[in-house]
């Protein structure tokens, strides 16, 4: 399978339509349209700077997302076709905006309901504040510490949430395999299947007595269980995905990942797989294990794209014409009428975040955003990494670690080429950007365990860069093999050494091996500190007009 483009041509064509039957004999088949999204993350408001852009093919992007929008285009695109679904591959809570997070994510979940739904797989976000709070997102009632603050009572989730591979650990099935919808006579088995290295990118806690099996073994178990019911249209929400480049929205650039092994080797009687985690945007074709051409597709993130795929039902087999199956994905473009349930709810939320949200705590002179340069290291990054060391100054840090995946949203300042910010930053603008809640943490480590530590940002399946704080500085060479790629390790001017004790500070995520820094959880004498949030904070405030520091940290070298 080669590393650019792994299926053949992507599918672009519109939606399906049968071949038109003999007058006074009905279709042969029966429509239904399944309308999904991804990595929602509750923002409702329409993201902003390039989280709020889709890509096209000539690297062009548009505008996209949003609440309001995203219901508006689900209500035509509904309309459309008279059997429809909704449905979600993941991740629609959870490092979210201060609009939704505020409020555990309630508003979001409202809106959900509005869009009706039908089912989502649960993603790893779903688990950021544990298993009971994901119950209780599911079955209603009002948060056991804070209460219900956004309305009362708070009703929970209209649609199933799935996860055939999650257990507890002594085998039972800790949620729903599959859900069965039936449309116009048709039964549609929905399967969900979640990432199995789901505790790599969640704090321990959070999943404790939890498992989280092999998807292909899951999806095959249930898709078995399905056809024995007699239920042959079956489709997949997957919370795994792959990345891609270019192509735009409904491209097959594909570097080769775990979503499209899994697509590979998931039974043949799944007929399609909408895929998520990954925020990337495709639209594939991968053939099954049985040789049949099977669509595989993802909606980017943050309600910017919709998935839809237009499934022909054999009236007598009750199973997908595969060769009939339309899939695109369609832009959420922002050009349409705001949906005026979900501006209600938007607005409802913004106003009761309002007293929090609009509460000044810094400033910049400059843009600071998430996006790196060719080194890993980004400007956003420096700050937050430097934030942390000050913040944990009582307990003797020589460096702080901060993972790329915590930084959740840029800050821009006005007359940038985004366009947006006006050099004033805001609590909600602060917790966009750092909405995980992780505690700090300072463990002593080795100079070898450091290098240990920085060798394992390079896997066989991916490069991720973390973001260290001033004092620290090294060099590596992309085209080194893996585990022997950092040199001239240093620390305020002095060469690392491999024996000597270090003091780091790190969040609780990567503390407990988070993102693969297993190396991190050998660290001895360790003592916390405070939230990170509260660090970034502090930071903004003790330093007013932050002005983007220089990306000289991590040198990259051939």
């Amino acid at each position: 399978m080669g590393t650019a483009v792994l299926a053949a041509a992507a599918v672009t064509a519109a939606p399906a339509v049968s071949a038109a039957p003999a007058a006074g004999t009905a279709p042969s088949t029966n429509q239904v349209r399944l309308i999904t999204f991804n990595d929602l993350h509750g923002n409702l408001e329409p993201p902003a700077g390039s989280s709020g852009r889709i890509t096209l093919p000539d690297g062009s992007t548009v505008d996209a997302g949003g609440a309001q929008f995203l219901a508006t285009h689900v209500a035509r695109l509904r309309g459309e076709v008279k059997n429809s679904l909704v449905l979600s591959a993941g991740d629609n809570v959870g490092a979210s905006p201060v609009n939704s997070a505020l409020f555990h994510d309630e508003p979001t979940i409202e809106f959900l309901n509005q869009l009706g739904v039908s089912a989502s797989v649960v993603g790893n976000h779903e688990f950021d504040e544990g298993y009971e709070e994901l119950r209780r997102m599911s079955d209603g009632g009002c948060h056991p510490g804070d209460g219900c603050q956004f309305r009362d009572p708070f009703p929970g989730a209209d649609f199933e949430q799935l996860g055939a591979n999650v257990s507890f650990t002594d085998g039972r099935p800790a949620l729903k395999p599959f859900d069965v919808q039936n449309v116009n006579g048709t039964r549609v088995g929905i399967i969900g299947a979640t990432l199995e290295e789901l505790p790599s990118v969640v704090a321990p806690g959070a999943i404790e007595g939890l498992e989280f099996g092999d998807e292909v073994e899951a999806i095959n178990r249930t898709s078995k269980m399905l056809d024995t019911m007699g239920v042959k249209a079956q489709v997949v929400l997957l919370h795994q995905g792959d990345s891609a480049e270019g192509g735009g929205p409904d491209g097959c650039n594909l570097t080769p990942g775990p979503a499209s092994e899994i697509a590979k080797a998931a039974s043949p009687n799944v007929d399609l797989i909408f895929t998520g985690h990954s925020h990337a945007q495709y639209n594939c074709t991968i053939d099954d294990p049985a040789g049949n051409p099977r669509q595989v597709l993802q909606g980017a993130s943050y309600g910017r794209l919709l998935s839809v795929a237009d499934l022909a039902i054999d009236r007598v087999s009750q199973d997908v014409v595969r060769s009939e199956t339309k899939a695109r994905n369609e832009i959420v473009t922002r050009d349409v009428p705001a949906d005026p349930a979900a501006q209600a709810l938007i607005d409802e939320a913004a106003t009761k975040a309002a007293p929090i949200a609009n509460r000044p705590v810094g400033s910049i002179t400059g843009d600071l955003p998430r996006a790196a340069a060719p080194s890993g290291e980004s400007p956003l990054g420096d700050v937050i990494a430097d934030a942390q060391f000050e913040a944990t100054a009582a307990n003797s840090p020589q460096v702080a670690i901060t993972n790329p995946g915590g930084i959740r949203a840029d800050l821009l300042f006005p007359g940038s080429p985004a366009g947006e910010g006006d050099g004033v930053i805001t609590y909600g603008e602060a917790f966009a950007v750092q909405p995980f809640g992780n505690i700090m943490q300072t463990m002593t480590l080795t100079g070898a365990q450091l290098k240990a530590v920085l060798e394992q940002q390079w896997t066989p399946e991916e490069t991720n860069v973390l973001q260290v704080s001033a004092g620290l500085h090294y060099s590596y060479s992309a085209g080194a093999p893996i585990g022997s790629k950092v040199t001239e390790i240093s620390i305020n001017g002095q060469p690392v050494d491999p024996n000597a004790p270090y003091r780091v500070s790190v969040n609780n995520f990567l503390a407990g091996g988070g993102d693969g820094f297993t190396e991190l959880t050998k660290g001895t004498d360790v003592v916390g500190g405070p939230v990170d949030l509260d660090a970034f904070l502090a930071y903004l405030n003790a330093h007013p007009g932050i002005t983007p520091p220089p990306a000289d940290r991590i040198t990259a070298l051939p």
